[in-house]
């Protein structure tokens, strides 16, 4: 079973409810902070952290006296964009008392569905991560319309943690697992502390159980469990409403770990192996050997580039004799790579006018 101290990337997912008093509305300042705490001790052990915040909505809709009950879209989009700035403020003071930085980044459904925003986004958050920067993710309810939301946070924390290669993915929820059934309802439900195998029972069981205060209840998290774990990422459920929830997580407390059969980067390994490129590069001897190596493709190594694709797109890696060694997700447009192939890193700026990416395919994104 999968623990804290082992995860090198983790997403956590926090609801609204766990950060907005839902009585009185009131800022549950001290369980931030008690989360942010947490967050600071895993950072300091080296992992990196991802916060994938509701509460934007719920915040704003106390700043603007709105009523109790669902708003309509324009008073739901005019909440979070009144409740964003809140949210932000709170999460960059609480990291910052412990010397930490806090980014924010907003996404709709679109920005996982086209190709170009997704590795934008995935770039920026590695970028963000790499320079110690803690995350905070949440929808962009201030311009999402049903057509174009993911609908509710757990689906786009198991989203987050794909793009970002994490291998664990915690759920602080109203309820401390996941339950053969409703626990409030029946009696004998019983939850289940590891569930190895997302099975049609296991979907069955999730119908709506769970306390249903959450806006998606327990399906949307065995749907989360399932994008999670075919990606390498183990997902965890547990009840988020005591203060410090992720050391309560790691002493012990009650909790459901769906678990990885794989690794995140061996599972991208095995997605990449499964396209079908319709373009090509040629590589020299140089580069061939350097691969073998475990280094990524330069735009040096490139003596040949045929067929059309975008950035992000499967690209066939074939030697001079015309043999394909593998296949890789280029960072350039083929229109690009024509144009930088055989040039030196410091001349690719020169060539194409704009400073671009080192590599053309990043042995993150090859399978040889």
């Amino acid at each position: 079973m999968a623990a804290l101290t082992d995860a090198k990337r983790l997403v956590v997912k926090i609801g609204s409810a766990l950060l907005v008093d839902r009585d009185t509305g009131d800022f549950r300042g001290d369980w931030l902070q008690s989360l942010v705490d947490d967050v600071a001790v895993l950072r300091a052990r080296g992992t990196d952290v991802v916060l994938v915040s509701s509460g934007s909505i719920a915040l704003g809709r106390g700043v603007l006296d709105l009523p109790a009950g669902p708003l309509p879209l324009e008073q739901s989009q005019a909440a979070a964009a009144v409740g964003q700035i809140r949210l932000a403020r709170y999460y960059e003071e609480a990291l910052a008392k412990h010397g930490l930085s806090a980014a924010q980044i907003l996404v709709t459904l679109e920005d996982s569905m086209d190709r170009r925003r997704y590795l934008n986004t995935r770039a920026t958050m590695e970028t963000l991560l790499s320079l110690g920067v803690t995350p905070i993710v949440n929808e962009n309810d201030t311009i999402a319309t049903d057509e174009i939301r993911y609908g509710d946070n757990d689906r786009l924390a198991a989203q987050v943690a794909v793009t970002i290669g994490a291998d664990q993915l915690v759920l602080l929820s109203d309820v401390d697992g996941f339950y053969t059934a409703n626990p409030q309802q029946d009696a004998t439900a019983k939850r289940l502390d590891v569930i190895d195998t997302i099975t049609p029972e296991i979907e069955t069981m999730a119908g709506d159980a769970g306390s249903g205060l959450s806006k998606g209840g327990m399906k949307t998290k065995v749907i989360a469990a399932r994008v999670a774990v075919e990606a390498g990422c183990a997902m965890a459920i547990t009840l988020g409403s005591p203060l410090n929830p992720l050391k309560t997580l790691e002493n012990g407390a009650p909790s459901t770990w769906f678990t990885a059969q794989t690794d995140p980067q061996a599972a991208r390994k095995r997605w990449i192996a499964t396209m079908k490129p319709n373009a090509q590069v040629v590589i020299d001897a140089g580069a061939l050997d350097a691969l073998r190596r475990g280094k990524s493709l330069l735009p040096a190594g490139v003596v040949a580039v045929s067929g059309s694709f975008g950035r992000g797109d499967p690209v066939a890696i074939e030697n001079e004799a015309g043999q394909v060694l593998g296949v890789g997700l280029s960072r350039y447009t083929s229109a690009e790579a024509r144009q930088i192939k055989g040039c030196r890193t410091q001349d690719i700026e020169d060539v194409l006018g704009y400073k671009g990416r080192t590599a053309l395919i990043h042995r993150d994104d090859m399978v040889l």
